[in-house]
């Protein structure tokens, strides 16, 4: 992968401005991602090098050290407003987003240890104070991942001002996270070509908004009491909804979202096979076995499979609102 310190020397010769540096990286970083034939591959753009990993250790013995130190009370705000000094060197100047992460998550830690002081029953104003701490980073440093600590927030604040049981009515997960999954599509559909921080912000929040669909409807269907649904097999239902939830995936060309059905889907198989199979372990294995195979299968021939189901609506409106559906991966 391209150096930044190459630019960096650009500099030092006078070839370059300092101020041409972050932009001129960014365009060749997202050059790099691309597939040969121009395809966006899916961004995570979390690390340039392992120095991200090596500063991020740093900040995690930071806070470890911190939180051994006889602080109290209000004093929390001292290493939250020091964390917040911090990002403006690496987050605003030299855009580290893994070690940014870990400076966000310290900030949310210390100012939550702060209001607990003296908040101790006010559930919601903490969590406010938390969602908002996290739109401030957002809009300060424009890090996609301080997105989803804030929509964990306002979903937690919905929740709990409404007094919903979660519990007795699991569907009201399925909405809270149908409306991350339409934000967190707003996003997408603002960078279908995957190439600015609008896609990373969609991708943080559909890693909320999957488990809270996916938790939420199934739970529901498999709690239904209509008659319906009682007359079709618990492990049918869940197969069905894994084999929806993929195609929607794939038309949205978004792989997070698949993680949080891998589960029901591992349950639904074994009882499946269970009948068949006398040897728990082994239809474990199968399963897991299947299972990788398939993940394996379409990570790699994720487009070939996207252009091959979804080609037909290439000509249609819908093709302007997901990533071009007509192109693949040459290298896949």
């Amino acid at each position: 992968m391209f150096s930044k310190s190459i630019l960096l020397k650009a500099v030092d010769h006078k070839i370059l401005t300092a101020n041409q540096v972050d932009p001129l990286f960014q365009f060749i970083v997202q050059q790099e991602s691309r597939s040969p034939d121009g395809n966006q591959q899916e961004p995570l753009r979390f690390i340039r090098s392992f120095g991200d990993v090596f500063i991020t250790i740093g900040i995690i013995m930071l806070v470890l050290a911190i939180n051994m130190a006889d602080l109290s009370g209000y004093a929390y705000f001292i290493p939250a407003a020091g964390f917040v000094l911090v990002s403006e060197w690496l987050v605003r100047v030299r855009k580290l987003a893994l070690p940014g992460i870990a400076i966000l998550i310290a900030i949310l830690y210390f100012v939550n240890k702060a209001i607990d002081f003296n908040h101790q029953e006010a559930t919601t104003f903490g969590l406010a104070i938390l969602s908002l701490t996290s739109l401030i980073y957002y809009l300060r440093y424009k890090m996609p991942f301080s997105l989803l600590p804030l929509a964990m927030g306002l979903v937690a604040i919905v929740i709990i001002q409404l007094g919903w049981n979660i519990v007795e009515k699991p569907a009201i997960l399925a909405i809270m996270g149908f409306i991350v999954f339409i934000v967190a599509m707003v996003f997408d559909v603002l960078d279908t070509r995957r190439v600015s921080h609008l896609s990373d912000s969609a991708f943080w929040l559909h890693l909320l908004a999957s488990p809270l669909m996916v938790h939420g409807l199934m739970f529901s269907l498999l709690s239904s009491n209509d008659q319906w649904i009682q007359s079709i097999d618990a492990e049918i239902i869940i197969i069905s909804f894994f084999i929806g939830f993929f195609l929607l995936a794939l038309l949205v060309d978004r792989r997070a979202m698949l993680i949080s059905t891998q589960l029901y889907m591992i349950y639904a198989v074994t009882q499946l096979l269970q009948n068949q199979i006398n040897d728990t372990q082994n239809v474990l294995m199968l399963v897991l076995m299947a299972l990788g195979l398939f993940v394996l299968f379409f990570g790699t021939y994720w487009y070939l499979a996207r252009r091959f189901i979804f080609g037909f609506l290439s000509q249609t409106a819908i093709n302007r609102f997901v990533p071009d559906l007509t192109l693949t991966d040459v290298k896949q």
